[in-house]
């Protein structure tokens, strides 16, 4: 099992990536200036993140995602602690992260690799995806945000 920084040759994992955040222009937005990685799993993608650079000293994970077949195995766990592991390496100061209001596992994951909460951003998922989200019989609606700070 490796965590990887995909290779600019490499075809995008979108069938990942779309499971996190359903609106592909968006996706594409942030991939073409995010630090794109990649778990592996016997030469198959099985997870993979995204984070960019949001203020100096500041970058933003902006996508986690894990098949689905393979939830609860501790593969998104291993994801979000890698990427914060590469920030503070980097020599960044804070880690932020934002997931929807009805992402309550999420919410949870991000509370035990120590994230917590900062603000929410009122309304961000009606502004900007046109059909609604929905999990675990919750309405996507507002963005929880959160932040580890070094």
């Amino acid at each position: 099992m490796t965590i990887r920084q995909l290779h600019p040759n490499e075809v995008v994992p979108y069938d990942l990536l779309l499971l996190a955040d359903p609106n592909k222009e968006i996706v594409d937005s942030y991939i073409k200036q995010g630090s794109f990685y990649v778990h592996e799993q016997k030469g198959q993608h099985i997870g993979c993140y995204v984070m960019i650079q949001t203020r100096p000293e500041t970058i933003e994970i902006v996508n986690v995602a894990v098949k689905e077949a393979l939830h609860g195995n501790g593969y998104g766990k291993a994801l979000v602690q890698h990427a914060i592991e590469t920030a503070k390496q980097a020599g960044y100061k804070t880690v932020e992260i934002g997931t929807s209001n009805s992402g309550i596992h999420q919410i949870a994951l991000y509370q035990r690799c120590g994230f917590r909460l900062e603000w929410i951003d009122r309304g961000f998922f009606l502004r900007h995806y046109e059909e609604a989200i929905w999990e675990n019989g919750i309405q996507a609606v507002d963005m929880v945000r959160m932040a580890i700070h070094f």
